[in-house]
């Protein structure tokens, strides 16, 4: 069984969008950073980028390359395929849509709330 079939339900792109549109974002931005500063810049443990780096390459949607560093290592340029630029402006998409759902019923929730504390304010007066 391969690291791919193994991964955990919580990690596939399709159950942590958020994190996977991170990881996509960041990999167009800095496809030659490694796995260490991915990790790093996105605030999360190296496993778990691994496992989310792993996700994305299983889909399709990144392919690594090798090169050499300047300290005359191997290292891996994560690029995005077309269909990992297509998932990311889908991703991009949803996550807004999701945010400013949220933000709609924060902003009812928040006027709800004042007008309750000015009827309690108006009470105690």
């Amino acid at each position: 069984m391969n690291t791919l079939q193994t991964l955990k339900a919580s990690e596939t792109p399709e159950a942590n969008p958020s994190a996977h549109l991170e990881l996509l974002r960041l990999l167009e931005q800095h496809p030659e950073y490694s796995q260490r500063q991915l990790a790093s810049a996105m605030g999360v443990s190296l496993g778990k980028t691994h496992y989310l780096l792993k996700a994305l390459l299983g889909k399709g949607w990144v392919k690594a390359q090798n090169f050499r560093r300047s300290d005359q290592k191997l290292g891996y340029l994560y690029v995005l395929t077309p269909q990992g630029v297509r998932q990311r402006l889908q991703l991009t998409q949803s996550f807004l849509a999701r945010k400013e759902s949220e933000y709609d019923m924060l902003k009812t929730q928040i006027v709800s709330l004042r007008e309750e504390l000015a009827a309690q304010t108006k009470g105690q007066s």
